[in-house]
């Protein structure tokens, strides 16, 4: 059953453990409603594909997940086919026939059949619907797969020459993100309802946190997400830790044992919350000053 309103899409997803404002669970409804893909744009680690997970879970369908990459095309996006059992069917049709006649068009047919045929992961949506589509990190594809997206999200429907066309009974769920490393088309856009999502502020991350993580305690979880905030406005580290490296510290430092942030733990627990040695130094730095008694 569709969410009435986008109260009702917030509680949804807070029931799934995702923390969203207002504004994200009004584009949320409207995309529902509206039947129109949502494009989220942000940071890494802002919780795009989280959102896209957790919608799955509040609607209780299934996810299909397209992850983009540089060189992607509609082959890896649509259907393959099974070539290695189509060659045992061709063995197998040998064997059979023997030394007698076999139609060469009807064997031809039989190979393109559809048990030979592999889905990939927008067919699969298509075929599956009603479903979430996903499709990770679109920014990484080019231009030709962007068109070819717009083809598919405009008809929901593709045409396998072999088979015939596809259509999705009902249109899926479709959640698109782009860590915006390259501008999309606005073709693309058009086509979308958008939202941007940032980091958010410190009490929203601290729920956050708190619904994500509750077996770390008030008092760390607020250390915690006030000290990565602060990293985050430093502005000088190549990849700002995101909400779901808040996360892993809070559990690390509650694997440990830890009920109040201190010097020590933060500083050797630091894999958890940056990826760049560079980083890593910058932020010990920043914890003499950030913890110091």
């Amino acid at each position: 059953m569709q969410p009435r309103s986008p109260a009702e899409v917030a509680d949804r997803l807070v029931a799934t453990g995702y923390v969203c404002d207002d504004a994200l669970a009004t584009v949320v409804h409207l995309a529902l409603g509206m039947q129109r893909p949502l494009l989220l744009e942000g940071e890494p680690g802002t919780g795009k594909t989280s959102l896209a997970e957790a919608v799955a879970e509040a609607l209780d369908l299934p996810l299909v997940r397209l992850q983009c990459y540089e060189g992607i095309d509609a082959t890896q996006a649509l259907y393959d086919w099974d070539f290695p059992r189509q060659i045992l069917h061709l063995r197998a049709i040998e064997a059979v026939a023997g030394a007698g006649e076999r139609d060469v068009e009807e064997a031809e047919k039989s190979l393109f059949d559809e048990r030979f045929l592999l889905a990939r992961p927008v067919l699969a949506a298509l075929r599956q619907a009603p479903a979430v589509l996903l499709v990770d990190e679109v920014d990484r594809a080019d231009d030709e797969f962007e068109a070819f997206l717009l083809e598919v999200l405009s008809t929901y429907q593709v045409t396998i020459p072999e088979i015939g066309t596809v259509k999705a009974s009902t249109p899926p769920v479709v959640v698109l993100t782009s860590n915006r490393t390259r501008e999309l088309h606005d073709a693309l856009k058009r086509r979308c309802l958008y939202h941007w999502i940032d980091h958010p502020g410190l009490e929203r991350e601290v729920e956050i946190l708190r619904t994500r993580a509750p077996e770390v305690s008030e008092v760390l979880a607020r250390q915690v997400v006030t000290v990565v905030q602060g990293l985050r406005d430093r502005g000088d580290l190549l990849k700002p830790p995101g909400v779901a490296e808040t996360l892993d510290w809070a559990r690390a430092l509650r694997l440990l044992g830890t009920t109040e942030l201190d010097l020590a733990t933060a500083a050797t627990t630091l894999g958890a919350l940056v990826k760049y040695r560079e980083d890593g130094d910058r932020v010990r730095q920043a914890l003499d000053r950030m913890l110091a008694p």
